[in-house]
């Protein structure tokens, strides 16, 4: 089995304090599927470095609000 991307988020958590934002608002507004978002969500898949900045401004906040890197999970 792969091993997860060695990034957290908080992308539910912050579409659930936005008025429950769902995943296609999400991904229309960042320019990526509905099953992306929910991957990232997942933790099955890291945004590219243009669509962390794209969530974060959608939120309102600065990428590390968003994502964190977990130590310890070097691929």
């Amino acid at each position: 089995m792969a091993k997860r991307p060695p990034i957290g988020n908080r992308i539910r958590e912050l579409r659930e304090m936005h008025d429950q934002m769902s995943q296609a608002a999400l991904a229309e507004a960042i320019g990526v599927t509905r099953q992306t978002v929910i991957a990232m969500e997942q933790g099955r898949y890291s945004p590219s470095l243009e669509s962390a900045f794209r969530i974060s401004r959608v939120f309102g906040v600065g990428v590390e609000d968003v994502f964190s890197w977990e130590e310890g999970q070097d691929n």
